[in-house]
């Protein structure tokens, strides 16, 4: 059994849930204050230095509270940069020295949901067994301590100075750029990125600050992904050709990934954006092995248009954790998600969406071409997803018709499509993938196993 197997509390990104409801209960946030300060405590010989990172969720702001309250107690000190994306605590944590960083968000989930992600000192996640490690000593802190009351406790005092130097990073990674001529939309997702886009773009912008549209840029606490951001970028789509606008850029709730719209409300996800990155790298000298790392859910038309341009593609799971793996065993400098997390090592050890944003942009501005022309030769295969609500994780080999049907949907398809069937690592979801040359076929056997999913462990 793999360490993935094993987890109970830490998913694929993290711990993640509804937000008071376990694992999201004040005793266990406290608990995993308690169990990573002693963590850092046991290897360190000085006192260890914790930053924290939030979204703009209403549960945000009392759960960095109560993790802040564990860590201290531990004997670890603790800062916070306040809202900003999962990648500004990943980079802040490894050049401002801190042993670890703690993000607050549940990414592109809905409002009520909340999760921790941790960073070790390197700015990478955490490996597997050590997640484990300190799961199994949350587990053991909190059945014997007593949390605070979330509400008795004082709010963690945010360092601007630190989202200010996330900002200079990203702009620091574009030396030159100019959005010169450029009409670009923004979604925000009432998100982290809402904290960063407007001051990051109007110090990009200069003299022509209105080039550069944000939406989505007031949080309420209960609006973040809310119709908006990565999961919706059909909104920006229509706003680009309202405005008659070049670009949209469309960023998730922790922005951490982002998706692209052209001028003609077409969407342009993380294969497209990595074909475009892939072929530019190459073209400098700096795509290493010329190859990029995707994942099983990535099309099979981005292996295609690769291929065509001399570059090889490896498929790792999905999760950004496990793209990074296969990046880091064959030193590539591309990987990436079709959601959008796109991996560019030689800049930042984890997905970021507003510097992918950047590196289209810079990519955009350098060679005159549109991302329609930068991506005209890639050929996509038509594909669906459909998400099935599911009460438990059943291995889906040992439920017969299910087994049945996915053996029957590749023996028909063969060499001219793929399936692919996982469960969700962050939402109680399974998740069908079809990928096939023709779109009758693709649809058909995609609904057949989601039935056979719902009729045994349908939620």
């Amino acid at each position: 059994m793999t360490a993935t197997a094993k987890r109970r509390l830490f998913g694929t990104d993290g711990i993640r849930a509804v937000a008071g409801e376990a694992p999201l209960d004040a005793t266990t946030i406290f608990a995993t204050g308690l169990a990573l300060g002693h963590s850092l405590r046991t290897a360190a010989t000085v006192q260890p230095a914790v930053i924290l990172g939030r979204d703009t969720r209403e549960s945000s702001p009392w759960i960095a509270a109560t993790l802040a309250a564990g860590l201290r107690e531990s004997g670890a000190r603790v800062e916070s940069a306040g809202v900003v994306p999962t990648p500004a605590v990943a980079l802040l944590t490894r050049s401002h020295g801190f042993q670890a960083g703690v993000v607050i968000s549940a990414s592109h989930n809905p409002w009520r949901d909340n999760g921790i992600k941790l960073f070790g000192a390197d700015g990478f996640k955490l490996a597997d067994a050590l997640e484990l490690a300190i799961e199994d000593e949350i587990r053991r802190y909190a059945a014997k301590v007593v949390a605070p009351d979330p509400a008795s406790l004082p709010p963690v005092a945010d360092n601007s100075e630190l989202q200010a130097d996330y900002i200079q990073f990203l702009i620091d990674c574009v030396p030159g750029l100019s959005l010169a001529g450029l009409q670009i939309v923004a979604d925000c997702a009432n998100g982290a990125a809402a904290a960063v886009a407007p001051e990051l773009f109007r110090r990009l912008a200069g003299s022509a600050p209105n080039q550069v549209t944000l939406l989505n840029i007031a949080p309420n606490g209960r609006n973040i992904n809310d119709g908006c951001g990565a999961l919706h970028p059909e909104r920006v789509a229509a706003e680009v050709e309202a405005r008659g606008a070049d670009l949209g850029l469309t960023f998730d709730g922790d922005a951490d990934r982002c998706m692209l719209t052209g001028a003609h409300r077409n969407i342009v996800n993380g294969d497209a954006i990595m074909l475009m990155a892939a072929r530019d790298l190459k073209a400098r000298g700096l795509l290493t092995g010329d190859l990029v790392v995707a994942t099983t859910m990535s099309n099979m038309g981005l292996e295609a248009a690769l291929k065509r341009s001399g570059i090889r593609m490896l498929r790792a799971p999905v999760g950004d954790r496990y793209v990074l793996e296969q990046m880091l065993s064959n030193n590539a400098a591309l990987g990436g998600e079709q959601s959008g997390h796109i991996l560019l090592p030689h800049l930042a050890t984890t997905g970021d969406g507003l510097l992918t944003s950047l590196v289209v942009l810079d990519l955009i501005a350098r060679t005159g071409k549109t991302i329609d022309e930068l991506t005209a030769d890639l050929k996509v295969f038509p594909q669906v997803i459909v998400n099935v609500k599911v009460r438990e994780r059943k291995p889906l080999e040992s439920i017969p018709e299910v087994a049945q049907r996915i053996r029957a949907a590749e023996e028909e398809l063969k060499d001219s499509g793929r399936v692919v069937i996982r469960y969700s690592g962050t939402e109680a979801l399974a998740r069908v993938m079809i990928e096939a040359e023709s779109e009758e076929s693709m649809r058909r056997l995609a609904d057949g196993i989601a039935d056979a999913i719902r009729n045994e462990l349908g939620a």
